[in-house]
């Protein structure tokens, strides 16, 4: 791991017990170090916070409005809230309005958050407006199923400025229009897209996935109960990137990297991630 110069620890207050986080560290580290369980949608361990889902938004001692925790810096002698009636009503009005107009089944710990807030999309009614879209799977790779997009900006980042630089896709259009698209909409074989699924990697509601995984899932064979997660290294090149193989029923059905790794941070070409027929 590279060597980094000591930083200053600082001491904050979550939710009256005191902890002591890095200078540098988000409110978010600060309510993981003292053990608070914060729900995240758009926020990525190895990308730039864009602040967009605001799920994970906490009060702050003296704040006129609620602070997003997985961007907003703690500071020294920081008071932090994180279950505050405020927290708990914006937390339950954000996860009604997403789920009444995307679809989350496929969303970690979605449901889970749902019924831990109380949260309750259907009183909007049957004709609440939705993102509802046929799935476009034009490559063998991965498929992209915009009616579970939350529009998070992360597939963006990743493929943008952030990691891989290729500016294969933004965002077009407005409101219930907006969507992720490459330019002037065209199929993604066409696009300046290099097929490195670091965008799937990143995406946190199954809008992007492997089409192995898409597949499956359509079969009802999908299971991660049943899969067992080995990291190896990529035999194609030699800078060494660590690949984590998903098995299951003895077949590889999907690659992913650890994003703690020093090398990759969780992101890799299109060989390493989908190079694995060979095995």
């Amino acid at each position: 791991m590279p060597l980094q110069p000591p930083r200053r620890l600082i001491d904050v207050e979550v939710d009256g017990s005191a902890v002591r986080v890095p200078e540098g560290a988000t409110i978010l580290d600060a309510c993981e170090t003292a053990g608070k369980d914060v729900p995240t949608l758009c926020y990525g361990d190895t990308l730039t916070p864009k602040n967009a889902c605001r799920v994970c938004v906490v009060e702050v001692e003296g704040a006129r409005t609620l602070a997003p925790a997985c961007s907003r810096k703690a500071e020294p002698g920081m008071k932090v809230a994180t279950a505050t009636e405020r927290c708990v009503s914006s937390r339950k009005v954000v996860l009604e309005l997403l789920a009444s107009s995307v679809d989350l089944s496929t969303t970690p710990r979605a449901k889970e958050w749902m019924t831990e807030y109380g949260a309750d999309p259907a009183r909007f009614g049957e004709e609440a407006a939705t993102v509802a879209q046929p799935a476009k799977v034009d490559n063998d790779l991965y498929v992209r199923d915009y009616g579970k997009c939350i529009l998070c900006y992360k597939c963006v980042d990743a493929c943008g400025e952030q990691w891989q630089n290729s500016f294969a896709i933004s965002v077009a259009g407005r409101g219930f229009d907006a969507a992720i698209s490459t330019e002037w909409d065209a199929p993604l074989t066409d696009s300046a897209c290099v097929y490195c699924g670091n965008c799937v990697e990143v995406c946190p509601t199954g809008a992007l996935s492997f089409k192995t995984e898409f597949d499956m899932r359509a079969e009802g064979t999908w299971d991660e109960s049943r899969q067992q997660e080995t990291t190896t290294v990529c035999s194609y090149c030699g800078v060494g990137c660590n690949l984590t193989l998903h098995v299951q029923d003895n077949k590889i059905v999907k690659v992913t990297s650890p994003h703690d790794n020093p090398v990759t941070h969780g992101n890799l070409c299109v060989k390493g991630r989908f190079g694995y027929g060979y095995v």
